[in-house]
């Protein structure tokens, strides 16, 4: 399955107050549809207070005003129906906002919600229950003066952690899903899903030896106990029983101490589908680090589950940014999203990706996120990645006629899709080609993948099925490579590449598929 990503606030303005919307959406479906992708991943429009842009929901059975209405959602997926687009919801089941109404009878002890969040007594002095801390900062845990106990946030403090060992939590979650599954969505993709259990002994997380990387308190522990327990499995088992009732797809999203074991975890056989990790949106764009994590996702991942790869999405520095190594970055985005759709397994793509967007700029006077404006300028936040699209060269790149939540640069603007459009080179247009090569391509589409050995820096792997054998060669290094000794050497197609003979000559950038 191809998906396509949509950060709704940033996608398209249709009624002009500078924020994305569900019908701006619906506006665009045409140019969805000229991507070739199978579904449509939202991120979440459900109403919320936005502390976190909507990864903090307050009702899961209502959009937000923001976003448009429930009208405006069920005409948007009628007419993705239409065109062959599945929408697949963005499911936030690890916490809800502390201005949900479950949290607020948790509070207080009303209708029987006492035991749906984490909740803790203190220390005899008064401390926390344990050294947890938060994802983006600090202890993660809060005094409820209301309450006198703590309770527990993976993330920030308006953002409680649900108690799904609570079987009562665990149904009334699968509810919230088979609302959204009756309205006929395709399926879901799970916010962190690693974060769902803790250990309910709350035992004290171990320190990390070694924490010259961290950015703050929580890369100084190794996460062993707030999150990636054991109870999350038979949970996912519950959860495929009802996605079955409807033919519906899962897509989990995995971190943590050991993801890629993780996500085999949880798409073995009655789990979920599919699973992506950060693996490929670190910093490392080395050909031996994407050949690893290959071979982790090919060691893990059994024949009832599918690995998705991502690239990019609406958390990281945008690929072409961070994997440029000072290389020419629109012929690096074509390399990576060539290498991208060379992959085995479900493919998952963020809006922009297609454009070859680089990690926009943004000053800190238009910064949005409350994690980078807690880490500037160390760390800047997830705004650089989730600046509106744009979609020609006017003000704003035609997303909005009003000053949008987040700007839109010029260099944004100088990549627009109208301009894109017209031009045969450009990444628009590479992505198109390359999309409709996997699409035509048996051994893309549901061939093997096995690596094989290649000069340092490149990557090397064979896709293969009974109808067809291609041989995928990357130069993931800053300098011309040669192949030597090379099983196939007939050209289909690349960049900067040239094979002569049983030799192929990968200049910066330089990639080909051989068959």
């Amino acid at each position: 399955m191809i998906i396509y990503q949509v950060y709704p606030r940033s996608f398209n303005d249709s009624n002009n107050d500078g924020i994305g919307d569900l019908a701006g959406i619906e506006q665009k479906l045409a140019y969805i549809k000229s991507l070739g992708v199978d579904a449509i991943w939202i991120s979440p429009f459900f109403q919320s207070p936005m502390v976190d842009f909507g990864y903090d929901v307050s009702d899961y059975r209502a959009i937000d005003p923001i976003f448009g209405t429930m009208e405006d959602f069920q005409s948007l997926l009628k007419r993705a129906k239409a065109m062959g687009i599945g929408i697949i919801v963005d499911m936030v089941i690890s916490h809800t906002s502390d201005q949900h109404q479950w949290f607020k009878d948790s509070r207080v002890g009303k209708n029987g919600r006492s035991n749906w969040y984490l909740w803790a007594n203190p220390q005899a002095d008064g401390s926390p229950p344990n050294n947890w801390v938060s994802v983006f900062g600090g202890t993660a845990w809060r005094w409820d003066a209301e309450r006198r106990q703590y309770y527990f946030h993976s993330f920030f403090s308006s953002q409680p952690d649900l108690n799904m060992h609570n079987a009562e939590v665990q149904e009334q979650i699968l509810s919230e899903m088979k609302f959204w599954l009756d309205m006929g969505v395709a399926g879901f993709r799970f916010d962190a899903c690693n974060h769902i259990f803790q250990d309910l002994q709350l035992r004290n997380n171990p320190p990390r030896e070694d924490v010259s990387a961290a950015l703050h308190p929580y890369g100084f522990q190794v996460h062993v106990y707030d999150q990636g327990q054991p109870e999350m499995l038979p949970f996912l088992a519950k959860v495929r029983v009802l996605l079955d009732q409807y033919r519906a797809f899962s897509l989990a999203e995995v971190g943590g101490v050991d993801p890629i074991k993780l996500m085999g975890q949880y798409t073995q056989k009655g789990r979920l589908h599919s699973a992506y990790s950060f693996a490929l949106m670190q910093a490392d764009s080395s050909a031996q680090r994407v050949r690893d994590v290959i071979t982790e996702l090919e060691h893990n991942i059994s024949d009832d589950g599918t690995a998705c790869y991502a690239l990019s999405n609406h958390d990281k520095p945008r690929v072409v940014s961070r994997w440029a190594n000072g290389r020419d970055r629109t012929q690096t985005a074509k390399e990576m999203l060539a290498l991208l759709f060379a992959m085995r397994g479900d493919i998952c793509m963020y809006q922009g990706e297609e454009l070859g967007l680089p990690q926009a700029d943004v000053p800190y006077e238009r910064i949005q996120d409350p994690f980078g404006k807690s880490f500037w300028p160390k760390f800047k936040g997830r705004d650089g990645c989730r600046t509106p699209m744009p979609w020609n060269s006017k003000l704003h790149g035609g997303f909005s006629r009003v000053e949008p939540w987040l700007p839109v640069g010029d260099e944004h603007r100088a990549l627009n899709i109208q301009k894109q459009e017209a031009d045969p080179k450009s990444v628009l247009n590479f992505y198109r080609e390359i999309i409709t090569i996997r699409k035509i391509s048996p051994a893309l589409m549901k061939g093997t993948i096995e690596l094989i050995d290649a000069p340092h820096g490149v990557l090397a792997f064979m896709r293969r099925c009974e109808e067809q054998e291609l041989l995928c060669l990357f130069n993931m290094d800053v300098v011309e490579k040669h192949v030597n000794a090379l099983p196939l050497t007939d050209f289909m197609f690349g960049q900067n590449a040239m094979v002569d003979h049983h030799t192929a000559v990968l200049g910066v950038n330089g990639f080909c598929f051989l068959s």
